[in-house]
């Protein structure tokens, strides 16, 4: 896949209401799962946290593409 190809598919995902909407959902999961572990599983409320870190990463990585592709920085390292 081109540099190219792999920056138009994020720009496709970011306006992408479907996609918006099922990181959201996917996101507040895993913080309620986080929320509503026991006090004393710590391991399966650090699970969910690096869930939800994990989509909120994704989603900024997304916006950086978009936003070189906007200033024409295509070949900018990621």
């Amino acid at each position: 896949m081109r540099q190219e190809e792999k920056l138009a598919g994020a720009r496709l995902l970011l306006d992408s209401a479907v996609a918006g909407l099922l990181l959201d959902e996917m996101e507040a999961a895993a913080i309620n799962q986080c929320i509503q572990a026991r006090p004393e599983d710590d391991a399966t409320r650090a699970a969910f946290a690096a869930e939800a870190r994990a989509i909120r990463t994704f989603r900024r990585k997304l916006a950086l593409m978009a936003e070189d592709v906007a200033q024409g920085q295509a070949g900018a390292p990621a």
